[in-house]
This record gives structure tokens, C-alpha cells and sequence, in this order.
């Protein structure tokens, strides 16, 4: 028996604990607020905030904070943790809700075009140039070995691709490849030849860590089909042809893969030039942005696609396929390249 009264350190301890909370009772009081919550929410994840009514916007901050009020006695309660988890979900949710941005689809897919392609590009211009000057030298090689000695060809060229245009075919036999809107050959071989060059652009960028290594390759090698192809046919007189045939589509299909090039370079490089950061921080920072610059190119792939599709098809006149070219090309640069204003 304690003759000198309560004792004051037992006293604190009792006053330290948390009050004890009956976890059903806790429910019943509770329980309708999180549930119109849960349906508010539900209501705007799956719709926007047009859906609810003028009664419903003005209580949603209201059942947010009681439920976070709920969810800090739970946890210092030591609820049950199915209940701590779902009022966690619960006030995530609502927060996101009630003070992230709200962005439609819509809204998303015209920012991706008016600035994040665009800009996407701009920041890796340098390595396009570099891609550029790549794929030109090495056409500028192929053709020339190829004119010197047409066994080159066979060496660069492989022979599902030539499809009978190489140095063995005849003027006529060449000519008819590029104006024969009935030639299941060119249809074969047109096909073909976009489906290489997708490869082409895709594996440019992907193996863009290894160093910058495999991508160079794929650009060089690009470069060389390109020249390859060019000399066989001006040897039968047939390069302002030919020419014009590929700028109707080569324009953007070529442009598409040296952006997909320096893609890959721009995370190869911060791979191997990290800087003050770890080389896995560089490397994702560098992705974020030469992804986006990526996805473009499937959309330049596809805009070239048609292009040939056109002028396999249906235009026949050289001046009209440098024309499309031409004017194609010019557009993939201002579109790009022309200076925006920075939002305020």
C-alpha cells in the first residue's frame, strides 16, 4: 500500500498512452464518409470533375480531411492494418485528386506534339547532325566502290533486299522498278525495304547503351545500302531517277532513323561520359528525353509508309517526287527546329 499517494511517473505513463478506440464502433462513425468519398473519387477518376454536382465538389475537401483525420487515429490507435492500408489508399487517391494537375487525354496528345516532340528533337540535335554526316559518308563510300567495282554490291547489299536490281540488271529492267505501278516485285521489295529500315531506326536506339557502338554500325551500314543502291542505278543512267524515287518517302524515312540514331547516341554517350552523376542516373535522365524523341519516329515511319505507298502508286513524274520530298523535308525542319515560345 502506497502511503504517500499516487506516484507521479506511474501517472504520466497512464497519461502517455493513446486512449484506447473500439475499432467497430470507430467504423459505424466513420464508415459513410469514406464511402461517399470512395464514390466521389471513382466518379473523377473515371469521368472529370464536370460529373459532380456543385454539393459534391465543395464536401470533397471536407470528407478528404476527416478522412485523414480517421487515418491518424487509426494509426496511432493501432487500428487493424487492413483499415490503416485502405485509408492510406483512400487519402492518396482524394490527394491526387484535389491538388494534381487534371489533364485530358486530348490535352496530353496536344502537348506531346505542340512541344514535347518538337522540343525532344531540338535537345539531341547534335547527334542527328552527326547521324546525318554518318549515313552521307557512307553512301558517298558505297557508291563509290560500287562504281569501281560492282561485286561491291553484293558484298553490302544482301540479295533478299536487291530483289534482281543489282549491277546484273538491265536499264529497262531498273526503269521499270521505279515507274510499274503493276510490279509485284516493287511492291515486294518496297516493303521489304520499310520493314529494314524500321528495324533499322528501332535497333538504333535500343542499342544505344552499349556504348554508342552498335548504333554508329547500324547508321554506317544504313548509309552504305543507301549508296549501294544509288550507283547501280546511275550506272544505267538512272540516278535523277532513282533519286527522286526515294526522296518522295526517303526524306522523312531517313530523317526518322537518324533521329532514332541520336536517340541512341544521347544514352550512349551519358553512359560513357556520366559526368558527376552515376553512370544509371545518366542514363535514365538521357532516356526520358530520347524516348520521347523515339516515339516521334514511329509516327515519321508511318507518315513515310504512305508516302511510298503514293509515289509507287501514283505519282510517276520525278519533278513531282522532289517536289513531295522536298516540301516534306522542309516541313520535318521548321517543325522541329523553329524557336517556340517558352509558356509563361
Amino acid at each position: 500500500m502506497n502511503l504517500m499517494g499516487p506516484d507521479p511517473e506511474a501517472s504520466a505513463i497512464v497519461e502517455a498512452r493513446p486512449a484506447l478506440v473500439n475499432a467497430t464502433r470507430f467504423r459505424a462513425a466513420h464508415e459513410a464518409d469514406w464511402a461517399r468519398l470512395d464514390f466521389l473519387l471513382k466518379r473523377l477518376e473515371k469521368r472529370s470533375i464536370r460529373v459532380l454536382s456543385d454539393e459534391d465538389i465543395l464536401a470533397l475537401p471536407l470528407l478528404y480531411r476527416t478522412t485523414l483525420s480517421s487515418l491518424s487515429v487509426a494509426r496511432d490507435t493501432s487500428l487493424d492494418r487492413g483499415l490503416i492500408v485502405y485509408l492510406e489508399q483512400l487519402c492518396t487517391r482524394a490527394y491526387f485528386q484535389i491538388y494534381g494537375v487534371q489533364t485530358s487525354a486530348w490535352r496530353q496528345l496536344g502537348h506531346f506534339f505542340a512541344r514535347g516532340w518538337p522540343e525532344s528533337v531540338q535537345a539531341i540535335w547534335r547527334e542527328t547532325l552527326a547521324c546525318v554526316l554518318l549515313t552521307a559518308a557512307a553512301a558517298l563510300v558505297a557508291f563509290l566502290l560500287v562504281r569501281s567495282d560492282p561485286s561491291w554490291f553484293f558484298g553490302i547489299i544482301p540479295e533478299a533486299l536487291a530483289g534482281g536490281r543489282d549491277p546484273s540488271a538491265s536499264a529497262a529492267s531498273l526503269r521499270a522498278t521505279l515507274y510499274d505501278k503493276h510490279d509485284d516485285m516493287l511492291t515486294t521489295f518496297a516493303t521489304y525495304l520499310f520493314t529494314h529500315n524500321s528495324q533499322i531506326a528501332i535497333l538504333s536506339f535500343a542499342l544505344g547503351f552499349a556504348f554508342c557502338v552498335p548504333t554508329v554500325l547500324l547508321i554506317v551500314y544504313n548509309g552504305l545500302m543507301l549508296g549501294a543502291f544509288i550507283a547501280v542505278f546511275a550506272a544505267k543512267g538512272l540516278a535523277w531517277n532513282m533519286t527522286g524515287w526515294l526522296m518522295i518517302h526517303g526524306t522523312t524515312e531517313l530523317f526518322a532513323i537518324n533521329i532514332s540514331g541520336a536517340a541512341g547516341l544521347r544514352i550512349g554517350m551519358a553512359i560513357a561520359f556520366p559526368g558527376r552523376e552515376s553512370r544509371t542516373e545518366a542514363a535514365v535522365k538521357a532516356g526520358r528525353s530520347s524516348a520521347t524523341a523515339m516515339v516521334g519516329t514511329v509516327i515519321m515511319l508511318a507518315v513515310a509508309g504512305l508516302l511510298e505507298g503514293i509515289g509507287r502508286q501514283t505519282v510517276t513524274d520525278d519533278l513531282t517526287r522532289y517536289l513531295i520530298g522536298s516540301v516534306m523535308l522542309a516541313g520535318w525542319l521548321l517543325y522541329f527546329y523553329l524557336p517556340r515560345r517558352r509558356p509563361a
